[in-house]
């Protein structure tokens, strides 16, 4: 079995938009796919790309995907890369293709002069949860993660509103 990870090309943008939805479905979030696959596509491919996304192959074929983009540490004074999304189609799980998919983010980390990876793990899913653990993640206990989306972030953009 061969294992390869390379850089997603403008060309996978359908594939791209079936693993994000498979991975949605995964993760029982389906309904929350709203994504249009030409903003998509603009956001990955177009003049000002605001996230990467590299593709995992078993013997030639694309069986998952890591979609990730740069953070900044203050603390450290560095960029660091944040893991968006990391998904193997189940009937290629096991074969080591997520943890190379990981192993490759990493070495971009360290070749980019990144201070870290980082990513969100949902709590129910242990078997990421133990990869991750066994690749020497760790949880970071003391921090929650907090978000503004739809209408409170409409309110927050528009003060008194």
């Amino acid at each position: 079995m061969t294992l390869a990870i390379r850089p997603a090309r403008q060309f996978d943008l359908p594939l791209i938009a079936e693993l994000i939805r498979a991975l949605a479905e995964y993760e029982k979030l389906a309904h929350e796919v709203r994504f249009d696959e030409a903003e998509l596509g603009r956001h990955l491919f177009g003049p000002h790309p605001m996230a990467e996304v590299v593709i995992g192959e078993l013997d030639g074929a694309a069986q998952g995907f890591a979609l990730f983009f740069h953070s900044f540490s203050t603390f450290e004074g560095r960029p660091g890369i944040y893991l968006e999304d990391l998904f193997v189609r189940p009937a290629a799980r096991g074969a080591g293709l997520g943890k190379a998919l990981l192993a490759h983010l990493a070495a971009l980390t360290v070749e980019r002069g990144c201070a870290r990876l980082e990513w969100s793990v949902l709590d129910w899913n242990a078997p990421a949860i133990g990869l991750y653990q066994s690749l020497g993640a760790r949880f970071m206990d003391d921090w929650t993660v907090m978000r503004v989306d739809g209408e409170a972030l409409a309110r927050m953009a528009t003060p008194g509103r």
